[in-house]
């Protein structure tokens, strides 16, 4: 009952996970910001494949997710600390694009109450976009979204670290059961039964 219980949550925790990383890596291509793109990527794959592992009972693919869990939380606390400039991170750097492109986050323009004006060039200067009246600054909306991450990725740590130690208790049960046991629950005698035949004489 346990298992089965564990087993459902983990499975919802992973349709949750599915939803938000599909999300977020809507807004991600919008703003083409391609190192939050691939790892996106790389963690859709590996909730689809938890998620199997859940429903199939496949211990070996549960482990695959619960390690990139780990390795997921730390780069959700990397983008917290890029986003508020920790240490010598700075958002308005190019890093998330790989420095190909000089694109931000797309909330930085199209976030909530934001009005968005070009702003026509001069003679000695280019054209740039001016953002005003934002209710929530782009950089918090994306903390947001990664603490949100972290917290689903927690829950999904737990119990995926709770079914795999109730699979494998099960299965070791069962082996203790079937396996181990001398005497089967069948018993088969492999001795040939022998019909004695006498030579019958009839009297006249």
């Amino acid at each position: 009952m346990g298992c089965c219980s564990g087993r459902c949550s983990l499975v919802f925790l992973c349709a949750v996970q599915l939803m938000v990383a599909l999300e977020r890596q809507v807004f991600d291509f919008l703003g083409y910001q391609w190192a939050p793109i691939l790892a996106n990527f790389f963690h859709i794959i590996v909730v689809i494949l938890g998620l199997f592992g859940t429903i199939q009972y496949r211990p070996r693919y549960i482990v695959v997710y619960i390690i990139w869990t780990a390795l997921w939380v730390a780069w959700n606390v990397f983008i917290i600390c890029f986003y508020l400039d920790v240490g010598s991170l700075n958002k308005d750097s190019d890093l998330l694009t790989f420095n190909l492109s000089a694109h931000h986050s797309w909330w930085r323009e199209h976030g909530p109450g934001c009005e968005r004006r070009e702003v026509s060039p001069s003679a000695d200067s280019q054209a740039y976009i001016s953002v005003k009246g934002c209710l929530l600054e782009y950089q918090y909306i994306e903390v947001l979204h990664s603490g949100f991450q972290i917290l689903i990725s927690l829950l999904g740590f737990v119990y995926a670290c709770y079914v795999v130690s109730a699979i494998t208790e099960e299965e070791d049960s069962f082996d203790f059961i079937g396996g181990f046991d001398p005497f089967p629950l069948y018993h088969v005698n492999e001795k040939p039964s022998h019909l004695l035949l006498k030579p019958m004489h009839l009297s006249t």
